[in-house]
């Protein structure tokens, strides 16, 4: 483990920050102890379409009409998902909220029911002004979100 040394010192040479909720509301940065070890964790998750959905969009619409929605959706998507994180980022936790709420409908029109679930996750933590359960949920709807956006890319053959 003594090749983690230098890592730690690399993310935290002198202290680690914490984030907390200031009297405004708003995040805040509060220092915390020093860190002598980083362990680094592994985030492997599989991202599912799903087909059918798809499938039902373009049999209602036709190709044309049903891949002009997953390519609206999909910058859609992208968008919101850099608006979320950008709020987080800010300290604005309302408007991360309202982003984070705003990708359950867009992802469920083209079948991403992980990344639909992900944000209403993200979402309820909101809520519940818990910051550290924010930043793990948010972590997994950014890794969800690019995951689902990727896959729906390759299942699609379309390119960027």
């Amino acid at each position: 483990m003594q090749w983690l040394k230098p890592i730690a010192k690399m993310f935290a040479p002198d202290c680690t920050c914490r984030m907390r909720l200031g009297p405004s509301g708003a995040l805040s940065r509060n220092q915390g102890e020093r860190v002598e070890q980083v362990t680094i964790l592994k985030q492997d998750e599989v991202v599912r379409l799903n087909p059918h959905r798809l499938e039902q969009l373009y049999s209602q619409l036709g190709e044309a009409g049903a891949e002009d929605i997953v390519c609206r959706a999909l910058e859609e998507l992208s968008a919101r998902l850099s608006q979320t994180e950008k709020c987080y980022r800010e300290g604005r936790l309302a408007d991360m909220r309202k982003c984070a709420r705003s990708l359950v409908g867009v992802a469920d029109q083209i079948g991403m029911h992980l990344l639909s679930r992900v944000a209403t996750d993200v979402s309820t933590c909101a809520d519940s002004r818990d910051l550290v359960a924010i930043a793990a949920t948010l972590s997994r709807l950014l890794r969800v979100g690019d995951l689902s956006l990727s896959e729906i890319w390759d299942a699609q053959d379309l390119s960027i």
